[in-house]
């Protein structure tokens, strides 16, 4: 399939199409994983956005059941050098080309990646629009000017659960090929903004049952169950867009700090809690995505570096230091990554610490909350 591709600031590409067809609008991001790429495209944090994969050929291992994050593909689109369709792997059951055509995802192939990448860095994060039916700049200008832009748009009402539901299943057993079934002696709410499975996973493996429940869970009926005993905390779980604009899920968070329910945010749950606290978030020129990113943990009597996986294009003000100690900062650019929550039980980290397919150097963050609960 022919594709054409703009840019919102004018630039337009002629590409090769795979997957589904159509007509998409989002915003464009790059990843600099070197691997995981079926885990990115299927991280709900990822709904409205294209994502442009600094590796340059994507598709070779296919993709197959165990290593989905979620139920589906949330994002737009994806961009990369090379299409491999002839995929070789024993773990792969189908096509990257198929999986993508069953969830209606168009992708992107045949160009310039490295380019693309260098533009986002120089000019940062911007909304584009890509096509396999229109092919007339002016047609796709005019509807890429008349769509919302990605701040604007509520994700979590198409990615959250819509019922509540138990996980139990425990960490990735290397050697016997599947998750492992794990015995756990604490319960938690885990609000599901977006939540990928392998975080559901090393939650389990560190001891806690959890209660996946909708983002749209009253936090008075969370409450109860923590004031009853029925659970020891919450998490507030990984998602996409702007944490600003969900004023209903603030509030909620106001009101679980207020009766004091132990909590553990991560990415997107981290960001919630700091505007929960009064300290409203930024975005980043171009955000951090990729799975090599350098943290510096500061919790112990000397500092490590852990390399760590990301994925967000918002962060918490340096202000955030009025009300909590700073735990861990980003070595690439001095951002905060994670904070402890002074004389609360709360605590958050922006990178993703459970990281499948890795790396793995913050997975004990995990069992820091279990600890705490």
């Amino acid at each position: 399939m022919r594709v054409t591709v703009l840019l919102e600031n004018g630039m337009s590409f002629e590409a090769t199409g795979f997957g589904a067809g159509g007509t998409q609008v989002g915003e464009i991001v790059f990843n600099t994983s070197m691997t995981g790429y079926q885990e990115i495209i299927t991280d709900p944090s990822y709904a409205g956005q294209f994502v442009v994969f600094t590796m340059p050929e994507i598709g070779n291992v296919g993709v197959n059941a165990q290593d989905m994050e979620s139920k589906g593909a949330w994002l737009k689109g994806v961009i990369v050098r090379e299409y491999v369709d002839n995929y070789s792997n024993f773990r792969g059951e189908k096509s990257l080309d198929q999986f993508l055509k069953e969830e209606g995802i168009l992708g992107i192939s045949e160009i310039d990646t490295r380019f693309l990448t260098k533009l986002i860095r120089d000019n940062g994060a911007m909304m584009m629009i890509a096509s396999t039916e229109i092919h007339d700049v002016n047609k796709l200008k005019e509807i890429l000017k008349n769509s919302p832009r990605i701040e604007e748009i509520d994700y979590i009402k198409e990615v959250t659960t819509k019922e509540e539901y138990i996980h139990n299943q425990g960490g990735w057993d290397s050697k016997a090929f599947k998750y492992k079934e794990k015995n756990t002696d604490k319960k938690i709410i885990v609000y599901d903004f977006g939540v990928k499975r392998n975080i559901l996973n090393e939650l389990t493996e560190a001891g806690m049952e959890c209660i996946v429940v909708p983002a749209f869970t009253p936090a008075e009926e969370v409450i109860k169950r923590y004031q009853n005993g029925e659970i020891q905390g919450v998490f507030l779980s990984n998602g996409p867009g702007d944490p600003l604009i969900l004023k209903e899920v603030h509030k909620k968070i106001q009101k679980l700090l207020e009766a004091k329910v132990p909590m553990f945010g991560i990415c997107l749950g981290h960001q919630l809690l700091s505007i929960a606290h009064g300290y409203p978030t930024f975005k980043l020129k171009f955000g951090h995505h990729g799975g090599n990113h350098p943290v510096k943990n500061s919790i112990g009597r000397y500092p490590v570096v852990e390399i760590t996986a990301q994925n967000h294009n918002y962060n918490v003000p340096e202000e955030i230091e009025e009300i909590a100690e700073v735990t861990h900062k980003n070595l690439f650019d001095g951002t905060i990554e994670g904070v402890k929550y002074k004389n609360e039980p709360v605590f958050s980290v922006q990178h993703h610490p459970e990281a499948s397919p890795g790396p793995h150097d913050s997975k004990y963050i995990f069992k820091t909350f279990y600890e705490m609960i």
